[in-house]
Parts: structure tokens; sequence; C-alpha cells
């Protein structure tokens, strides 16, 4: 349930993923889970914004001297505070979004559920903490990227990782009708998968654990993965190219996304070094999509 009480907001820009990083890291050792909730993003031009929502009035003077001693006195200098107004505001804006279409699958809100024609895949997402409305570059190429493959091939052993709202996750299951493991390293993600798949009438197939990488149980329950879909980020997508491979059935397919497109070269070349070559390469918004063949 959205919340409809103000929240007040700390705004910041900083240079690099390094600096973004320890910010956050200051931050969250400082301000616990319930107090504030920390989020960074890069932003098209490589800086980062760094955004802070605190149930009740920060002290900023303690705000700015964390900031400060992360990332420098002229970024703390620079910091906006100002407070959000009691609006749903995930409600109001699902509202002004219009369906995205990406091949057979269209993602939409409540307000349009009956506007979906009947040889589309529907899928409903009313996603307030969680990444991935479908509205973006790197989750449309995930979606077109998967009608692709499904086109032609059907994958048994499906893995979404890092699945935010779950979006991925429900496409694949809706398509193929099969169990999808999905997972995440934030918990209010994996509740906001759990319950659009209950939505989406996939909460059968849709299996959301929290994970880091790929260190839980589950995935050498399931493994080897047919199909790997990973929408994050891409020092994490390099990060994770040996555990994947190792993951990896023959001949399997990977989805990758979450990279400005001057990022894309770093990620293929990690990949390749682990026996998966570009099969295509999707550019949209500034962002890559790669679609990854194991061939060893």
């Amino acid at each position: 349930m959205t919340s409809l009480a103000p929240t007040h907001r700390v705004h910041f820009a900083v240079g690099d993923e390094h600096t973004a990083k320890g910010v956050v890291d200051v931050l969250t050792e400082v301000f616990f889970e319930g107090q504030a909730a920390i989020a960074a993003f890069e932003r098209p031009d490589g800086r980062w914004d760094v955004t802070v929502h605190f149930a009740a009035p920060p002290d900023q003077t303690l705000v700015r001297e964390l900031v400060a001693n992360a990332a420098g006195a002229e970024i703390a200098a620079g910091i906006a505070f100002d407070t959000v107004e009691a609006k749903d505001w995930v409600k109001a804006s699902l509202e002004d979004l219009v369906p995205v279409a990406a091949g057979r699958f269209v993602v939409h809100g409540q307000h349009d559920r009956d506007r979906i024609a009947p040889n589309k895949v529907g899928i409903e997402i009313e996603a307030a903490l969680a990444f991935g409305t479908g509205h973006h570059g790197t989750t449309r190429g995930c979606l077109l990227l998967l009608d692709h493959v499904l086109k032609a091939w059907r994958p048994r052993r499906v893995l979404d990782l890092g699945t935010g709202s779950g979006v991925l996750a429900i496409a694949a299951a809706k398509a193929l009708h099969e169990r999808i493991l999905a997972s995440d390293i934030d918990p209010p993600s994996v509740r906001v998968a759990r319950d659009n798949a209950r939505l989406n009438v996939s909460g059968h197939l849709v299996r959301a654990v929290r994970a880091t990488g790929f260190s839980a149980p589950q995935f050498a329950e399931a493994a080897p993965f047919d199909l790997v879909l990973a929408n994050i980020l891409a020092n994490p997508l390099r990060q994770l190219a040996g555990p994947m491979a190792r993951h990896l059935a023959p001949s399997a397919l990977v989805i990758l996304s979450g990279l400005l497109t001057h990022q894309a070269p770093a990620v293929i070349a990690a990949y390749r070094a682990r026996g998966l070559v570009p099969v295509r390469h999707l550019r949209i918004e500034g962002w890559s999509s790669l679609l990854l063949r194991k061939v060893n």
C-alpha cells in the first residue's frame, strides 16, 4: 500500500559511481531501515543522482556533514532539501502513462486493463517500490529481446536476476506457462514482485526470492538455466559474468540490460571471456540491451 504521508526529500548529484556508492554506504550506516529510503541512479551524462526520502524532517547539518565527508564540501553545499506533498504519486504517475508495447508484450496500469488486445500478453504493473514499469528503455529492450527469443525457442529453466517489479519474470511466465525463478537483493522489491505476479495470475509460476548474486541455494537447485534475464547495472553485470556462466546450460541465452550504450563493450568483453558471444544489441534512449549465447 502506498503511504499518503508527506516525505522529506534530500537530493544531490555526484560525478561518478564510486563516489555515489561511497555516499550511499555512509548514509546507510547512519540512517537505519525505516528512517530513510536511499537510492542512487546513473544519468545518461554519466553523473549519478542520489535521493534520500525521510519520514521525519532530517538533521540538515548532519546530512551535509556526512555527504561532505564522503563526497566533498562542494557536493554537500549543493544538497537540496524539500518536502514531497501527501499524494499517491505512483497512482498519479501511472494514470499519466500509456501502455507500452514491446513485441507481444504490453505493460500497463490498472486503468488500461480493458484496453489490451486479446492477441497481446498484458502485464499489469502497479509497483511503488521497485524499478520496472516498462517505460524505461532497459525494460522495454529486455521485453523486445525476450519476444525475439520466444519466437524461435522455448526455454524451460528461466531466471530473472534483479527482478525489481517482476515485470520480466511475469512476461516469461505468461508467455511460457513455466515456473520462473526471480531474485532481487532488495526485500521490498521481492515483495512487490510477488504481489505483481499474483496480480497477473502468475503467482503460482513466479518464485521470487531475496538473494545477492547467485549465492542463494535456490540457484543451485534450479540450474542450469536455459535463459537468464538480468536488467541491473553495468558493473554488477560484469562482476556476475563468471558466476552466471557457471549456472548456464549448454547453448543458453542471456539477456542483459541496465547499461548505458557506452558501457556495452566492457560488458560484452566480460561475458565473451566466459564463453558467451553477442547475438543482438538493441539501443533505446541511450541504453543498451544485449542478447548473448553460450558457446562453450
